[in-house]
């Protein structure tokens, strides 16, 4: 296993997890990876004082955000935290989880998440040895730069969980990580979920070919060329990108309309093509995307996405997915999913709590996260080991 590695480095301090209530789901399978291991290793040190602590049955500790009548709220931490190595887990994008205001239910939003972790931090009464934050949809990420006169919610969001004690913050796909110029000091990792993407796709569809003939990566717009180029390039295939035309005469649900979708890449017919971007939201863009692909005769076409928000709802997808535009959606569980999202025949899961277990075990060693971070030797052996399973005729391939 990778982390065997961290056995001889003493850890930084007792490890404590808080799942908020938005990430209790995730939150616990990420205990029960780390309990696994730590349970199952074996070494000279486990009975010094400097692993004291360090092998239990539970690294969850309890925490609630009560709320009075008025709506508002505050935090009780129900154990000691005093000189632990904490990790604070939200989801920022949970709507359904709701709390009352004067008789009325109100779905929690992005700010009362946010306001809820700050209440977190208050309570641990700067006790924590290191606290890290591991947000993986960023607060206020898509407002990370400042046009005219307009609030840049992004950059102080960032500042405020610093000037409380924050030592680190983690996040998956930061809509632009340079917002992270903001709190200069600070360690701020933003991490792209490409190997989870491979995987998931892999192993849900048995007979791709994986070559520059047969498949392509198509970014949607400019500002997800970073992960398109990335993603083309461990698996070895050309990328094409769209371009949008918006009308910046007007603004329509806060952004300007778009126009047309300009393709510039080769020649996509015939070929399987995976799309990829950080973010669902409405989902107009992407099946705009599909329906342009389909337009210039693709094979079958992948949606991935990090962050599958769905604000309209799913039924433009069953639409796309009956008519033969998609064939696959792809995103993680790094936020709420829906038992509606998670039923449906075209949706697969990424799931990211093996992947968040392994960061949280090995910065509580102090130890590299590099190849975490960087995972094209992983990638590489997961699509060879599908090649052979293909020429043995078995579905998918090694975890």
């Amino acid at each position: 296993m990778p982390q065997e590695k961290y056995l001889e480095t003493i850890p930084v301090g007792t490890l404590g997890i808080i799942a908020l209530e938005s990430s209790r789901a995730i939150g616990q399978k990420v205990n029960d990876y780390i309990v696994k291991w730590r349970r199952e290793r074996e070494h000279a040190h486990a009975s010094t004082i400097a692993f004291a602590g360090y092998e239990r049955d539970n690294y969850l500790i309890k925490a609630q955000c009560p709320r009075f009548g008025t709506g508002e709220a505050k935090c009780v931490v129900k154990e000691t935290v005093r000189g632990d190595d904490l990790y604070l887990l939200v989801d920022i994008c949970n709507y359904s989880l709701t709390y009352t205001v004067c008789g009325q239910t109100n779905h929690m939003s992005p700010d009362d998440h946010f306001q809820d972790l700050k209440r977190v931090i208050a309570a641990l009464n700067g006790k924590a040895r290191r606290i890290t934050v591991i947000m993986p949809y960023l607060y206020e990420s898509r407002q990370h730069k400042r046009s005219a006169r307009e609030s840049l919610d992004c950059a102080l969001a960032l500042q405020e969980l610093v000037n409380m004690g924050v030592e680190s913050i983690i996040t998956f796909d930061a809509h632009d990580p340079r917002v992270q110029n903001a709190i200069p000091l600070k360690s701020f990792e933003t991490i792209q979920p490409t190997y989870q993407f491979i995987k998931a796709l892999l192993n849900s569809v048995p007979d791709l070919t994986i070559d520059a003939e047969h498949m392509m990566v198509i970014s949607p717009d400019e500002g997800a060329m970073g992960r398109a180029v990335y993603f083309a390039t461990v698996l070895g295939l050309d990328m094409g990108m769209f371009y949008k035309r918006r009308d910046y005469s007007r603004i329509v649900n806060g952004r300007n309309p778009i126009i047309a979708h300009e393709f510039l890449g080769k020649d996509v017919e015939g070929k399987d093509v995976v799309i990829l971007d950080d973010m669902i939201s409405s989902g107009e863009s992407m099946i705009d995307v599909a329906t342009e692909l389909k337009s210039r005769k693709a094979k079958r076409i992948f949606l991935c996405s990090t962050f599958g928000l769905f604000t309209n709802g799913l039924e433009r997808f069953d639409e796309a997915y009956k008519k033969g535009l998609i064939d696959r959606i792809i995103t993680t569980n790094l936020i709420y999913q829906p038992d509606e999202l998670l039923s449906r025949p075209y949706y697969v899961s990424a799931d990211m709590s093996k992947y968040i277990a392994l960061l949280i075990d090995a910065l509580n060693h102090d130890a590299s996260i590099s190849e975490f971070l960087s995972p094209t030797e992983r990638v590489q052996r997961f699509v060879t080991k599908y090649k052979e399973n293909q020429k043995l005729g078995i579905q998918g391939s090694a975890d």
